[in-house]
């Protein structure tokens, strides 16, 4: 789109067009802080410390572009891609992570359009929160299958389309607002195949588990068993 400057004085003037464009905008960044809590944070608290796109989180949410900020949004960026890319361990991240990232959308909207109108911010913030909170929802119900199924190996490949799409999520936010309804569409999609395919496969491995258990259990019984003949031959 026309970057974000132009976006605060079409929200600032109360335009139905400028309310949607950032309605758009906001969702995206919740989205995308669903999936990695910190990352679109760190994007926008960058473009905001070098005034870049017409970011400005303003004086109330400047402390979010300090270097104190950035470099603990850098280390909490490194941590969560490495842990989350563990098995195990990615799923009670997700545990610790079910208040965190609702709250973090929630401020990021709050601090990208604080300048915009004080009324339209909070609006927007109350919308990503709960926004986040499905994506995440999403993403810890998903990983645990994908860990069952594939024994772990298939955790880092998930984490790092997740790392991709959250990227996407932000760019999209930032430069394309419009196409996020779109992507959300995608993502949608994607999850309903991912769990489709998910569901399936556990199902195989479970009738494979109980074909194996009941063939153990039933040669275990046959080996036993001694028929009538067998014991009158040896009498």
């Amino acid at each position: 789109m026309e970057g974000w400057g132009q976006v605060w004085d079409l929200v600032g003037e109360g335009g139905a067009g400028g309310f949607l464009i950032a309605l758009c905008l906001g969702l995206g960044l919740a989205a995308a802080t669903g999936l990695r809590a910190f990352l679109p944070l760190l994007i926008v608290a960058v473009l905001a410390r070098f005034k870049l796109m017409g970011v400005d989180f303003g004086p109330n949410f400047a402390w979010l572009e300090s270097n104190t900020a950035l470099i603990a949004l850098s280390a909490a960026v490194v941590a969560e891609l490495v842990l989350d890319k563990i098995p195990a361990v990615d799923s009670a991240a997700d545990v610790v992570m079910t208040a965190v990232r609702p709250a973090l959308a929630a401020v990021l909207v709050m601090a990208s359009f604080s300048q915009a109108d004080p009324a339209v911010a909070p609006i927007l913030a109350l919308i990503a929160a709960p926004v986040a909170l499905i994506g995440h929802g999403a993403k810890a119900v998903t990983r645990p299958a994908v860990t069952a199924t594939t024994g772990g190996l298939g955790n880092p490949a998930a984490s790092v389309a997740e790392d991709g799409w959250a990227v996407v999520l932000t760019g999209l936010a930032l430069l394309a607002p419009l196409l996020v309804p779109l992507a959300i569409l995608v993502s949608v999609w994607i999850l309903w195949r991912v769990m489709r395919a998910l569901g399936r496969r556990l199902r195989s491995l479970h009738r494979r588990a109980g074909e194996t258990f009941f063939g153990r259990r039933t040669n275990a019984l046959l080996g036993g068993e001694q028929s009538p003949s067998d014991g009158r031959t040896g009498a």
